[in-house]
């Protein structure tokens, strides 16, 4: 073989080695890529069925505020306990799907990250401002977003 055939294949392999190395780190930016979709598109689907949870949670919660004005209201013993076993029952469904009650009670300091204040009251003797005087409706959240803000009268 002579010296310039030898040349010749020596530079058309160092081009076929060239083009391998771009096609190889090609194939890695693509792969990366795809897998970064991947992530952001589990992501983006975990975010949405959180979101349709917590939108349907949304639309059942006046249900179980209905049925504790019912127990509050009831005087029969066993229509309490009946209605109690249900808003159990409920609170057992919302506990299993991981949304919780925010514990708000009459005497706590007024916050805004769960709380909502829909009524005001002027503070009386021995009464410290800016606290909840009232809980109207009971606030909700899944982990740490907010379902439904605690519904409160505050004393200001």
């Amino acid at each position: 073989m002579s010296e310039e055939a030898v040349e010749q294949e020596t530079s058309e392999l160092e081009k076929a080695q060239a083009l391998a190395e771009d096609y190889k780190r090609k194939w890695y930016s693509v792969s990366a890529e795809y897998d970064n979709y991947r992530k952001r598109n589990a992501m983006g689907l975990s975010r949405a069925y959180a979101d349709g949870v917590s939108e349907a949670v949304t639309k059942l919660l006046p249900v179980a505020d209905n049925f504790g004005y019912a127990l509050d209201s009831a005087t029969d013993e066993k229509t309490r306990a009946g209605i109690d076993k249900v808003i159990k029952s409920f609170n057992s469904i919302l506990s299993s799907m991981g949304i919780e009650e925010i514990p708000v009670e009459t005497g706590d300091e007024f916050d805004e990250s769960v709380m909502e204040a829909i009524m005001n009251f002027p503070a009386e003797d021995g009464e410290k401002t800016n606290t909840v005087k009232q809980v109207v409706k009971k606030g909700y959240r899944s982990g740490e977003k907010v379902i439904r803000f605690a519904q409160v009268s505050v004393i200001v």
